[in-house]
């Protein structure tokens, strides 16, 4: 988050909070007041305000508010526009609640909804009456409210400990946060109670239940205390957001804050504990803060002891938060005056005496500029060995830079005394100045430094007099030449830590753009294998070692991708793996668990938890991760950990809409089994009952018509068991279709001499093409097949219209369509009617079929090797037809001749 800027510069609001800011103008003002207990006044108060507003012409309506026949209350709403309330019927009983939308249709200026932690009736656009609140508020309008404090749902399970009174309707805490204004409506227990026993709150019997349950001087003291304290809570995070946007820097002393700098050594977590003793005694809220350095080189452990201080402190109730940057004094003051702390927790600082000359010490900077705000020295009971104080540079020289430095002062010597043979020079100070510049340029700022060193004694060498000696004879010459020195040594360091720093901006530059490339990888992979393959390329190409992600799978943690392939883990990796996920903290190498292994393990967190582990080995005698790389790291973990979310949901959800589509074919099947089984059964029975009941009384013609009756559903019902039997096989693999030679035309005769003694109302017209191939297949199942498309046709081809079925040879296929005259499928349907248990319901007055036929259909066509599709519309806009395809014999079989 963005703060102020340093001192003496230009400063600039909190763009967050600005933000805020504009946010709020584009909504309503919530006003909250606020009560300790019922009968305080709240209410009360809120409409006497009201009557005041009104009076100055404002316009202010009343929504709801509930008096509790209290006639002082009551009085109050003469002269209030009420809104009429909305009457809810429920369980014999006609409810009154808050009309939402006659609130937005009259859109005043100011509405007062009472009972903030109202919930309100079954069936109404929102559960409680917050969430009308924050509808309103989100449409423009300002909201007055009255709430008590044990409805404050962070507060309920305290309110139920002080009471005794479980709190069964509640208000989130946030919703405290969104209000502009909290009115405190205070009065002492005393005159709460005696309130009581007047009868101004309660009926007489229930102000005695009352006083003796929950209206006790403790509880209500109790009570008063946590409405004050949250309130004063609410003002001070309102304080801290006008400093921010209007960029005054703080602290102000009306709440004590508190901010502890923890590093890498092992007295950070006391300083953390020191901190929240200190925090609990004061009340105070704390941040804990570290700042470290790009280029901070940690010693192997420091960066784990980091991460677990911050985790500490987090633990005990403290914000944590992790900075860069070259002033650590500056920026902690900056971070102090943003957040206005009021007193700044550190350790003792163990730097030398030249450190604190140089004004190197922490400690001694932060005391030294921190004016207004308090700094609390905390002493180390255990110090460290003692260590000197004093340490070199960790300098990184390589050989070509260092002959490259000595080469370009040597080039600037020859330059020099090749223009002292053209032309009389009184100073080449220059030549040597560009020397030290371009090694600082290329190499940094310790060859710089040596360049600046080497061309000191190269100048005096060779071109102060008495040349070819060390010795200056003239004391302005060596006040040139020392100046020389010192104006080189800057330079070069200045111009050095230049180019370091664009360095280190170059890194950050390629390590953003990396997490940007990585993120854009993620963001196209849906499947589960393309995220994991995609994070471990660009968690190895990043650590440079081994990589292995692993998920739970069944319970047991597994590896679900190494690289390279042949990186395998031992029962002690997989023990510190299994620890890793189930802590949700770092294990393996480096860490405090199991240190001793080769791999490192970092749980994968989600806000669902740890959902996996990644393992990384690096090569032997590679350097810990330094700061640069950690942070690379966890921000290569959060983004493999959302990916490896998002697919696993993914998933999640593709296994619940198959069980979805699972129930509904489960649903569809057993209601067509419970209706076509039910249906032919049940006019069999009733046949068979007539004809022994009253079989003697009746007339010949009346006993063929049920017997008829029998005979039809009983082939129905043959037909229906069939069809399941037939999926059953499909289903189940069991199906072998035969390949022998079937003559077409035999076949379709066959099928249509059947369909015409199955439904003899129905035309069926034939016409095969001359010299048809044979085909190979199963001349039963196409029989079959071709049965189920007429009984198809009879159902939906509309009455009194012929069915058509014609056979054609068309290359090397035989073509066999079935064409009704109905109403005709719509184009979306045309492969939906393939599906299982798909009907298209009453189309002529007959019942629809199961929404097996055509499914079975299809399967035996394609077992025999051909297919089948549907064409609709079939004949003058209207019709459906179904055609088969299925590949012809070959031409040395022969050809039939027609029938």
């Amino acid at each position: 988050m963005a703060g102020f800027e340093r001192k003496g510069e230009k400063q600039r609001p909190d763009p967050d909070a600005l933000l805020a800011l504009a946010n709020k103008d584009a909504r309503g003002k919530l006003t909250i007041f606020l009560g300790a207990a019922p009968g305080v006044g709240k209410t009360y108060a809120m409409l006497s305000r009201a009557r005041s507003l009104k009076a100055d012409g404002a316009d202010i309506v009343v929504g709801i508010v509930e008096t509790h026949s209290r006639s002082e209350t009551a009085a109050l709403l003469d002269g209030l526009e009420v809104l009429p309330r909305r009457i809810v019927p429920y369980q014999g009983h006609d409810l009154e609640e808050f009309d939402i939308d006659a609130a937005l249709a009259r859109r005043p200026g100011i509405i007062i909804v009472d009972e903030l932690a109202h919930t309100n009736a079954p069936e109404s656009r929102h559960p409680k009456r917050y969430q009308d609140v924050e509808e309103l508020i989100r449409a423009g309008i300002d909201v007055w409210t009255a709430m008590n404090i044990q409805h404050l749902e962070g507060l309920s399970d305290v309110v139920a400990r002080i009471s005794g009174v479980a709190v069964r309707e509640t208000v989130p805490d946030s919703v405290l946060k969104l209000a502009e204004e909290v009115v405190v409506v205070d009065i002492t227990p005393a005159e709460l109670i005696q309130r009581l026993k007047d009868g101004k709150v309660y009926v007489p019997e229930n102000a005695r239940r009352a006083i003796d349950g929950f209206f006790k001087p403790a509880t209500l003291t109790a009570l008063r205390e946590l409405a004050l304290r949250r309130t004063a809570d609410r003002v001070d995070d309102q304080m801290v957001d006008f400093l921010r946007q209007n960029v005054i820097e703080g602290p102000w002393a009306t709440a004590e804050r508190l901010l502890v700098c923890v590093g890498p050594n092992a007295c950070s977590e006391k300083l953390v504990r020191a901190a929240s003793r200190l925090a609990d005694g004061l009340n105070a809220p704390w941040t804990a803060v570290h700042v470290g350095r790009d280029d901070d080189e940690l010693k192997p452990g420091e960066s784990a002891r980091i991460d677990a201080t911050l985790r500490l402190a987090e633990r005990l109730g403290a914000d944590s938060l992790r900075v860069t940057a070259s002033d650590f004094a500056a920026e902690i003051l900056r971070i102090a005056r943003r957040e206005n702390v009021t007193q700044i927790v550190l350790g003792r600082s163990t730097s030398g005496w030249w450190s604190r000359i140089r004004g190197k010490s922490l400690s001694d900077a932060i005391m030294r500029q921190s004016a207004d705000i308090g700094v609390h020295i905390i002493a180390d009971q255990e110090p460290e060995p003692e260590q000197a104080h004093w340490r070199w540079p960790k300098l990184d020289l390589s050989a070509a830079p260092a002959l490259a430095t000595i080469a370009s002062v040597g080039c600037a010597v020859l330059i020099g005394r090749g223009l002292q043979m053209l032309v009389k020079l009184p100073n080449l100070s220059m030549l040597f100045m560009m020397a030290v510049l371009l090694c600082a340029i290329n190499f940094g700022r310790w060859y710089a430094v040596g360049a600046a060193a080497l061309s000191f004694f190269a100048y005096n060498f060779f071109f102060i007099e008495p040349i070819y000696t060390l010795t200056v004879a003239e004391p302005h010459e060596l006040f040139a030449l020392i100046v020389f020195l010192i104006v080189a040594v800057v330079a070069g360091g200045l111009a050095g830590r230049v180019r370091d720093e664009a360095e280190t901006a170059r890194r950050r530059s390629a390590s953003t753009q990396a997490l940007y490339e990585f993120s854009r990888k993620l963001s196209g992979a849906v499947k589960l294998d393309d995220v994991l393959w995609a994070s471990a390329s660009q968690l190895r190409t990043a650590l440079k070692g081994d990589v292995a992600l692993l998920l739970p799978e069944d319970g047991e943690l597994q590896v679900r991708l190494a690289w390279p392939p042949d990186t395998t883990l031992n029962g002690t990796d997989m023990t510190a793996a299994r620890w890793a996920l189930e802590k949700a903290e770092p294990a393996g190498h480096g860490t405090g668990t199991l240190p001793n292994i080769a791999f490192q393990f970092r749980p994968l967190l989600t806000p669902r938890g740890a959902i996996g582990v990644c393992g990384f080995r690096q090569a032997v005698g590679a350097p810990a991760l330094d700061a640069g790389q950690e942070r690379e790291l966890a921000a290569l973990l959060d983004q493999t950990a959302i990916a490896l979310d998002r697919a696993l949901l993914t998933r999640e959800s593709a296994k619940t809409a198959a069980l979805e589509q699972s129930e509904k074919l489960s649903s569809a099947l057993l209601s067509s089994l419970s209706h076509d089984l039910r249906t032919p059964l049940a006019s069999i029975v009733g046949a068979v009952t007539s004809l022994r009941q009253l079989g003697a009384q009746m007339s010949a013609a009346s006993r063929d018509d049920l017997l008829i009756s029998i005979e039809e559903e009983a082939a129905r019902l043959s037909r229906f068991v069939s069809n399941l039997l037939d999926m059953t096989r499909l289903e189940g693999g069991a199906l072998n279709a035969k390949r022998d030679w079937v003559d077409v035309s035999d076949v379709i005769r066959e099928a249509a001499e059947r369909g015409r003694k199955t439904f003899p109302s129905r035309a069926i017209d034939v016409s095969l093409a001359p010299n048809l191939p044979l085909v190979r297949g199963d001349g039963a199942l196409l029989r079959q097949v071709l049965f189920n498309l007429i009984d198809n046709a009879n159902k939906y081809g509309g009455a009194d219209t012929p069915t058509a079925v014609f056979a054609r040879r068309e290359g090397n296929e035989v073509v066999i369509s079935v064409t009704d005259q109905g109403k005709g499928i719509p184009p979306a349907d045309l492969e939906r009617i393939f599906d299982k248990f798909y009907r298209r319901g009453k189309v002529d007055g007959r019942l629809a079929g199961t929404g097996l036929g055509l499914s079975i259909s299809r399967g035996f066509i394609e077992a025999m090797g051909g297919t089948i599709k549907a064409e609709s519309p079939a004949l003058r806009k209207r019709g459906t037809r179904i055609v088969i395809r299925l590949p012809a014999a070959d031409a040395n079989v022969g050809e039939r001749s027609p029938p």
